[in-house]
């Protein structure tokens, strides 16, 4: 499951604008766990264009687009989304930093969705061709993107299965505790966040409506589950929540 945040509980010293630190980067993780030595790290280097910034609603890049550069977000979030025929809007994710867009574009060549800014947000552009040029002199760059695009996967199996069966609750539950393993992944507080998107966005993403979102989450505050104050949420009660994400009649 994707989502897009920012957090607010950062490690002493860090501020809530302070860019992920690279060995934190989606880019750094195609190597950094294979061992390679500082010769294949610099070529690493030689294709990270760093950096661009894009303001919140810019679009980094769009549907149909040729396939030029992966992205790996430093800091802030953003919201990819697809459209039908008839204009309507689906949400496809939402992503933080240190994780990669852009790799589904692998195969045919061409962004498939929308990539837009949830608030100000900084990246590193990877040129796609030069990447492919490192893949196949190091072979291992090829299976680590592949684990990575296999996490992704995973990520849409299991928003599947929450549009498909589960209640709205469980659905939100569920979202936050995948927001809080993913923070806690990128080496951020896994409790303490800032929902950078809309309870609307949140809404179309799950399948629900904005006023459920709006509902449910004063009801997760009611009853202890967490604290919400405006977009900051702070996970209270985590073992109750995994026990509602999986309809346990206990929670």
């Amino acid at each position: 499951m994707s989502a897009a945040v920012q957090t607010f509980n950062r490690p002493a010293g860090q501020g809530t604008c302070e860019p992920i630190a690279c060995t934190h980067c989606g880019v750094y993780q195609l190597c950094l766990p294979l061992g390679l030595d500082g010769t294949d790290m610099a070529l690493l280097d030689s294709v990270v264009r760093r950096k661009e910034v894009y303001k919140r609603g810019a679009v980094l890049f769009g549907p149909g687009e040729r396939f030029d550069y992966v992205y790996a977000i430093r800091s802030g979030s953003v919201k990819t989304s697809v459209s039908s025929d008839d204009g309507r809007v689906q949400i496809t994710g939402f992503h933080i930093a240190g994780e990669l867009l852009g790799l589904s574009a692998l195969a045919s060549g061409h962004y498939s969705c929308e990539a837009r800014a949830l608030e100000t947000v900084s990246v590193c552009k990877v040129e796609a061709e030069r990447l492919g040029e490192i893949a196949r002199k190091i072979p291992s760059v090829q299976y680590q993107m592949l684990r990575i695009m296999s996490g992704q996967i995973r990520q849409d199996e299991q928003l599947m299965l929450l549009l498909g069966t589960r209640r709205a609750e469980e659905k939100l539950a569920a979202y936050l505790l995948g927001l809080s393993q993913r923070f806690a992944s990128r080496n951020y507080s896994p409790t303490q966040f800032r929902l950078s998107m809309s309870r609307k966005d949140i809404g179309n993403y799950l399948g629900i409506a904005e006023e459920t979102v709006c509902r449910i989450l004063t009801r997760f505050h009611e009853d202890g589950l967490i604290t919400a104050e405006r977009r900051m949420v702070r996970l209270n009660d985590i073992r109750r929540l995994h026990a509602l994400a999986r309809n346990d009649a206990a929670a």
